[in-house]
């Protein structure tokens, strides 16, 4: 190769932090994380059945997508490593609301964040709408999980006078 070759690499790089970490099956607890079918869920029901003839207890797992709230199952042997994804949640104050459904809030460090739709939760998009028409001062909560992101929640912190 050449000097005069460039390469140009598209890519929305991170530190190479991985977006999910191992946990042994027989630690997951309830209302802890776990990565089902590729998905990052809530789980809401574990039981442990007792071994087997193949020497392995099983964990059947029942979680909550934590995206889009569809349930999912799992059975994994106890002593085998799941994969459970890093789940961060953070607050940004709602600046405005454009028509296509995007929201801009503000960043911690004064800058914007664009790139984020309304919820799609009926309930939460409606006090969104409601709080937002009345011009009060709203702050959501973002939950981010495996590359994505959605609006999870809503505080009210008074309104303008």
């Amino acid at each position: 190769m050449s000097d005069s070759e460039e390469h140009h690499f598209e890519s929305k790089a991170d530190a190479g932090a991985s977006k999910t970490y191992p946990q042994q099956a027989g630690t997951i607890r309830k209302n802890g994380y776990l990565v089902i079918k590729g998905r990052p869920c809530k789980v809401v029901e574990v039981s442990t059945s007792k071994t087997g003839k193949h020497g392995h207890a099983k964990c059947h797992f029942v979680a909550i997508d934590i995206f889009n709230g569809k349930k999912l199952e799992d059975i994994v042997p106890s002593s085998h490593n799941c994969d459970v994804p890093h789940v961060n949640r953070t607050d940004y104050q709602l600046i405005d609301i454009s028509e296509d459904g995007f929201v801009s809030l503000l960043t911690e460090n004064g800058g914007t964040k664009d790139d984020l739709r309304l919820p799609t939760d009926e309930t939460l998009l409606s006090q969104i709408k409601a709080g937002f028409d009345d011009g009060k001062d709203l702050i959501v909560s973002v939950m981010s999980a495996m590359g994505e992101e959605q609006i999870c929640g809503l505080k009210d912190i008074g309104g303008k006078n």
